[in-house]
């Protein structure tokens, strides 16, 4: 480390086990810090060392409850008020990044919001990863380092070495990663045309593409409520897929998502570690892989330190 500026690595609540790994990937300590809770549910974190004149990482996922978020702006306020020099927001899940345009009258893009606010905290760069659209890199007025979950997900899949490979896109917005994905494994691409009745109900799926005797991985860049996947999976199966898989970098997993991928034709759900999984043991998650961003995290983040390139880490 020949920076001449002290590394110091927090974590808010969500993401400590996360933060925790890439520390020790790191060869460092994670920086100590605790929240004091109010008994209205109000909270205030506090760092409890020194960050003046340190280049610190705040490591926070922004999934749901908001408090997630809210805590992230704190912590990246708190840094800022005891003079650290820099400020990076490290969000392996950016939240609201579904709002990322009207897509009707009267609502709000919160993708932007959510951009705004980490400015207006004192944020100076933020390192995320497979955001829902690449242009919300657009919405920061600061540094973006957007990691994508290939650099793990690529080398596990080209390893498993599956025969008649096919790699689908759920719906029209995933065939850009989906032809990523294909080109690298060197196989076709199935497309699956969904019709939405209303925001998470899915209406009917249609594939688009050479089915039959395919071995299948669908990728996306989210699963929330498992219900495109799932329905998107039996129906690959019913046209004649000899298998389905899938592959997700964030693991919303909401509602009776684990139910719902336990009763479907997948075979396999990878997903990577940007999101906790549950630890409840009525879940069923026997079909689930996880796989860990924590080491590809803390490459970047010792690059970004010592600023060297990181354009050779990413395999989009």
């Amino acid at each position: 480390m020949h920076n001449e500026h002290k590394l110091k690595i927090f974590a808010g609540r969500s993401s400590r086990p996360f933060a925790e790994k890439i520390v020790k990937a790191l060869g460092i300590n994670l920086g100590e810090s605790d929240v004091l809770t109010f008994s209205d549910g109000e909270f205030q974190p506090s760092l409890n060392e020194s960050v003046r004149g340190a280049t610190v990482f705040i490591i926070q996922s922004t999934f749901p409850p908001v408090d997630n978020l809210f805590e992230l702006l704190l912590m990246i306020d708190a840094a800022k008020r005891a003079s650290a020099h820099t400020v990076i927001a490290v969000m392996p899940y950016f939240g609201w990044a579904r709002q990322d345009r009207k897509d009707k009258p009267r609502v709000p893009i919160g993708a932007k919001l959510v951009a705004n606010l980490l400015h207006a905290a004192g944020c100076d760069r933020v390192m995320t990863c497979d955001l829902h659209a690449d242009q919300i890199q657009g919405f920061f007025d600061f540094p973006v380092d957007h990691i994508y979950a290939s650099t793990v997900f690529l080398p596990y899949l080209r390893d498993m070495n599956i025969e008649n490979l096919a790699i689908a896109a759920p719906d029209m917005g995933g065939a850009k990663r989906a032809n990523a994905y294909a080109r690298y494994l060197q196989c076709p691409v199935i497309i699956c045309h969904k019709s939405r009745e209303k925001a998470n109900v899915v209406g009917s799926i249609t594939a688009i593409g050479d089915v039959a005797g395919k071995n299948v991985i669908i990728v996306d860049d989210m699963i929330d409520t498992a219900g495109t996947l799932t329905k998107a999976a039996n129906v690959l199966k019913e046209m004649g897929a000899s298998s389905v898989r899938a592959c997700a970098t964030h693991a919303v997993f909401s509602g009776s998502a684990y139910e719902k991928i336990a009763a479907s034709a997948l075979e396999e759900v990878i997903v990577t570690d940007t999101i906790p999984l549950t630890t409840d043991p009525e879940r069923d998650r026997s079909k689930i892989t996880v796989l860990s961003m924590a080491e590809t995290f803390a490459d970047i983040i010792d690059k970004v330190y010592n600023y060297e390139p990181i354009s050779s880490s990413f395999i989009n």
